[in-house]
């Protein structure tokens, strides 16, 4: 049981090693709010590449956590805007 639960932290702690980075994809004058919060995400991400990159990679993986909710945010940002498409 203890295998299983170490094997799925470091699953985890991989996946948000390699964030994937947010991208912009929101038609502003469709969504502009929607849009304004997709370039507000991507700001942050890139803050904190910068800090990474500032403080060396110090700064005991809550940098590498921080940006993949980041990009899970981005998702549901534009999920937000499909549904409102559907509609």
């Amino acid at each position: 049981m203890m295998k299983i639960a170490f094997a799925l932290a470091m699953l985890a702690a991989t996946g948000a090693a390699y964030a994937q980075e947010p991208v912009q994809n929101i038609d502003p004058a469709r969504h502009g709010n929607l849009a304004a919060a997709q370039d507000l995400v991507r700001q942050a991400f890139d803050r904190l590449s910068l800090a990474q990159k500032e403080n060396g990679n110090q700064l005991g993986d809550h940098a590498v956590k921080a940006k993949a909710l980041l990009s899970q945010a981005n998702a549901e940002i534009r999920l937000a805007a499909d549904f409102a498409n559907a509609r």
